[in-house]
């Protein structure tokens, strides 16, 4: 007991970053928020089952995400990227259908990277006038705004039409004769033609045809392609030769280097506040070392947020790729996922941020994102409500940034079988089709609880409080955090394993949250240590008025060294006391 005590100890005293904004993304695909399109049918064209559009996102939508507690939203898949909708009337040239995924596409598979995705505009011509107003109406609704940027792979047939004057496309130069050149855009297979166990007809007249072929996004670097590859993407060449011990050639700066930087400086210039980069970590290090400086140079506020899963080299793409934000995918996600699903102990939390060791406040926590099975579905909590002591901790744990993806503040569930995506627990990136619990809340542009059932209501409203109370509430937003676990090992009014404790503190703010994983409602007693008083510099509370911000009730509660404090909780549920340390001071 006293060595863990001392290391759990040792970890507190890493103090958090003080900020005066919590980051709150809200995570959104428009091409499916704005549909209200209810007559779907699996597989179905745009036409069949409409798309939502940059308009959809008026004030009105703005400001409901502004005021369920949102700072910034990150609309996904704005970048024109491929697509079985054919769009050749206004010069894109048409897609062949068997590199794409999905009657839609994926939005990672980027094919004019100087573009807006046309299906997201009113009027195709008008795409990118509508958005710049998009930014501009995200603006006034006081959120900041983030695309992606998908630095790894573009689509097989990607060719720019709207580059600007002097631009040279990618791959326009490359010598396709060589497997590697540092000069070239793309890997190639020389003398190999693309091929594979997928089908390279899909219904077209003539197959795919690609000679030589090229290495494929998931860093495949041989002409074979499978259902289970990025097979609708190519891998970009920043100078790196793989095939021969992933040998470095960065003097002078490759060609892909210049032309990407670029692109980051395109779309910085109309006004947006970040990027989320895609699958960062498979590119090199040194590229984001050289080009988001240059980036932030004229554009300094700009943040940039990586994907990343590898915990090894968490250090490396913050202090030398100088990211302002991670993914915390493989830790806090990976971890509370296993914890709400019954397959892991509360206890592995407190390793979770102990791993980190000083980089807290600069992880992405996030239960839900585009690629994840929705926190609601049969694969991973069953419904919503079930997902509400993770997410307290996701929002609480730290000063860092937390994000949410739409519809999961209503409980959608993901199970739809809408057609390339399936019926695996996620709303489809793939098709064209309409999320049911955001129509619902939508109602034609009214946004209302109308049609939203008891439990949906009930658990905007949980969210709604949450994500607000993550910038009103100081002790959130900037505060100190002290971990209970080891005061509560082995005792026998709290179980470690399925309940979790902290503190958080800033000034005169002081908030207790706890959490309760169990299957029914639960009677405990939580322990402080003589310490946590010590490091925060708090006294004993006595019998003292606080409030419960979550139900918006108050009560009394006594905080002491000695005695532990009693508490009720419901089933899958937590608890965050507040208590103004003030006039104990003064006392």
């Amino acid at each position: 007991m006293n060595s863990l005590k001392i290391k759990a100890q040792s970890s507190e005293r890493t103090k958090m970053v003080n900020q005066k904004e919590k980051m709150v993304i809200y995570a959104v695909l428009p091409r499916l928020f704005g549909n209200g399109n209810i007559g779907r049918i699996v597989n179905g064209s745009i036409t069949e089952n409409g798309c939502g559009k940059m308009a959809d996102f008026d004030g009105k939508a703005l400001q409901e995400i502004k005021h369920l507690g949102a700072t910034h939203i990150w609309y996904i898949g704005l970048i024109e990227h491929a697509t079985q909708t054919n769009y050749s009337q206004y010069g894109i040239p048409a897609d062949h259908p068997a590199i794409v995924k999905g009657k839609a596409g994926s939005p990672y598979a980027i094919k004019d990277y100087y573009d807006i995705d046309p299906d997201l505009a009113k009027a195709v011509p008008d795409r990118m006038k509508e958005f710049r107003h998009l930014v501009d109406r995200t603006h006034k609704a006081g959120l900041k705004m983030i695309i992606d940027f998908i630095p790894n792979h573009v689509a097989r047939q990607y060719h720019s039409n709207a580059k600007p004057q002097g631009v040279i496309d990618l791959g326009e130069r490359d010598d396709t004769s060589k497997a590697f050149n540092p000069s070239n855009n793309f890997y190639y297979i020389p003398g190999k033609k693309l091929q594979g166990s997928i089908d390279l007809h899909d219904g077209a007249i003539k197959p795919y045809e690609e000679f030589p072929a090229k290495a494929t996004g998931n860093d495949r670097f041989d002409a074979f392609l499978n259902i289970a590859d990025w097979y609708e993407t190519v891998k970009l060449n920043y100078g790196v030769d793989y095939l021969n011990e992933h040998s470095k050639h960065f003097c002078p700066i490759p060609d892909t280097w210049n032309k990407m930087r670029d692109i980051l400086r395109f779309w910085a210039a109309k006004g947006i506040d970040g990027f989320r980069c895609d699958m960062a970590e498979m590119v090199p290090v040194e590229f984001w070392h050289w080009a988001i400086p240059q980036i932030k140079e004229k554009y300094p506020e700009l943040i940039f947020i990586a994907e990343i899963y590898n915990p090894g080299a968490y250090r490396n793409y913050l202090f030398n790729g100088k990211f302002d934000y991670l993914y915390d995918k493989a830790g806090l996600y990976d971890s509370l996922r296993a914890i709400t699903c019954g397959r892991e102990s509360c206890t592995v939390l407190t390793s979770r941020w102990q791993s980190l060791n000083g980089i807290q406040s600069q992880m992405l926590n996030f239960l839900e994102n585009h690629d994840e099975q929705r926190l609601a579905s049969d694969f991973f909590a069953g419904n919503g409500h079930n997902g509400i002591p993770a997410m307290i901790i996701s929002a609480t744990m730290n000063t860092n940034p937390v994000m949410i993806y739409f519809g999961q503040e209503l409980g959608e569930r993901g199970m739809d079988t809408e057609g390339f995506s399936g019926r695996d627990g996620r709303t489809s990136i793939f098709d064209y089709w309409t999320v049911d619990t955001i129509f619902r809340w939508r109602n034609n542009g009214r946004f209302t609880d109308e049609y939203l059932n008891k439990k949906e209501i009930e658990l905007r409203q949980f969210y709604k409080r949450l994500l607000t109370m993550c910038n009103r509430e100081k002790a959130i937003r900037e505060g100190e955090f002290f971990d209970l676990t080891y005061a509560n090992i082995e005792g026998w009014t709290f179980n470690e394993h399925k309940q979790f404790a902290y503190l958080r503190k800033k000034d005169n703010d002081l908030l207790l949250i706890v959490v309760n994983f169990e299957d029914y409602p639960v009677h405990i007693a939580v322990n402080l240590p003589q310490h946590a008083f010590d490091y925060l510099g708090i006294p004993p509370i006595t019998d003292r008025p606080a409030k419960e911000l979550l139900s918006e009730t108050t009560g009394r509660l006594s905080l002491l060294p000695d005695k532990a404090t009693k508490l009720t909780l419901d089933r899958k549920s937590g608890k965050i006391w507040k208590i103004g340390l003030e006039s104990l001071k003064n006392n």
